[in-house]
């Protein structure tokens, strides 16, 4: 039995990458292994950067997926500078687990994948979680919002409280969630994901750059994905605005909404027991 506290981070190789992972569940309470839940991360994210009242929260009763995608912290190889080939690189890590069905959830940048991983392998995603994400070419998605180059260019002590204006309205209830989340995503003290390189966040611009680029009929390709997703962000998302929700939800085949009150980009960390409580109803139904 592991938690996201004690779970060990392992290691497969694909496509001359050594993934880092981490896999766990709570088999005391019979969970099933055949459908797990895989996480993809937020721009220059680690899997300790995962609040553990969600993944903790899942593992009561589904496999939980954390992984570090192409040279993004523990993981080697180079980080792609497009969408697709990091969609590619997680199907070679899926393939490597040897796993063949998943539901997924993909967080930000994350959601972006996921959206390509769903694309490109329709037949080992059973259901889609889309948080705090957008579509091609969606609202304010050529380039870093003007609200996030000012909230990532400015200094932090320490540096981990960026993520209170990234994730959270200024309102005082929402930064006291915020400082309960960043206990929370503190509280693993051994073997920790180091810090991203220099290198990943100049990469991973470019790939949200590009996917991000107007182009026409941008939304069509949504209709591709038609498994049954559920999309979440907060009322006031300032790093992918929340319209960019409504676009994917009006143009994904059957898709379901979700709007948090009175939040920024990190709603499920705002509200963790009631989007783990959503979206397993959503997962189970």
């Amino acid at each position: 039995m592991y938690t996201h506290q004690t779970a060990p981070t392992q290691f497969v190789e694909a496509n001359g990458i050594r993934f880092a992972y981490r896999r766990f569940a709570n088999r005391s309470a019979g969970v099933p292994i055949d459908v797990p839940l895989l996480f993809f991360m937020h721009f220059t994210g680690t899997m300790d950067h995962w609040d553990p009242a969600l993944t903790d929260g899942f593992a009561q009763d589904r496999e939980v997926i954390l992984f570090n995608n192409s040279g993004v912290s523990s993981s080697s190889g180079e980080v792609p500078t497009s969408i697709e080939e990091m969609a590619k690189h997680a199907g070679a890590f899926v393939d490597a687990l040897g796993v063949k069905n998943v539901d997924v959830l993909g967080f930000s940048m994350g959601g972006l994948v996921a959206q390509q991983f769903t694309i490109d392998r329709p037949h080992v995603v059973r259901k889609l979680i889309l948080v705090g994400t957008g579509p091609r070419s969606g609202e304010g998605m050529a380039s870093l919002t003007p609200e996030a180059q000012e909230i990532f260019g400015a200094k932090y002590d320490p540096a981990d409280e960026l993520w209170l204006r990234v994730f959270f309205t200024p309102s005082e209830r929402s930064q006291a969630a915020g400082r309960k989340y960043l206990e929370r995503q503190r509280a693993r003290k051994e073997n920790r994901d180091p810090l991203p390189n220099e290198k990943v966040a100049a990469a991973q611009v470019a790939a949200l750059q590009k996917w991000g680029a107007p182009v026409r009929d941008p939304y069509d390709y949504l209709k591709k994905i038609t498994q049954p997703t559920l999309v979440v962000n907060g009322s006031h998302d300032v790093i992918v605005y929340t319209v960019n929700s409504f676009i994917l939800q009006q143009n994904l085949p059957n898709a379901q909404l979700i709007l948090y009150p009175d939040s920024n980009h990190g709603a499920q960390y705002q509200y963790p027991e009631l989007f783990v409580e959503h979206a397993t109803r959503f997962l189970k139904g």
